[in-house]
């Protein structure tokens, strides 16, 4: 398990799978699985009996999880999926910076 470099709020795009060139936002990271749910993404159908916290039961899509491994960062400046790098500046602070152009994600 390795440190994962996706955030949430983060604007990535799905390079593997059923959901292939599609892009979206990072809603929640999950470290323990390597995993991230995207906004709108992977949906997949889920049947709940019905309950107090939720009324009425059926059928309820709702997006599920997609591996670290199949995501990639989309550079805000050259708006590409890229590798991430990581950076420190003068004043000691890391930074994350697009592979392809160099310019900092963070900020």
């Amino acid at each position: 398990m390795g440190k994962i470099s996706i955030k949430k709020n983060d604007t990535v795009m799905v390079i593997a799978g059923k959901e292939r060139g599609k892009s979206g936002k990072v809603l929640k990271v999950l470290p323990k699985k390597n995993a991230v749910i995207i906004e709108r993404l992977n949906f997949v159908k889920r049947h709940l009996r019905p309950g107090a916290g939720h009324g009425q039961g059926g059928i309820v899509e709702k997006e599920a999880p997609i591996h670290i491994s199949n995501v990639q960062l989309l550079c805000g400046k050259c708006n590409l999926p890229t590798r991430i790098g990581k950076k420190i500046l003068e004043d000691g602070r890391k930074i994350r910076i697009c592979k392809k152009c160099g310019e900092a994600i963070d900020e």
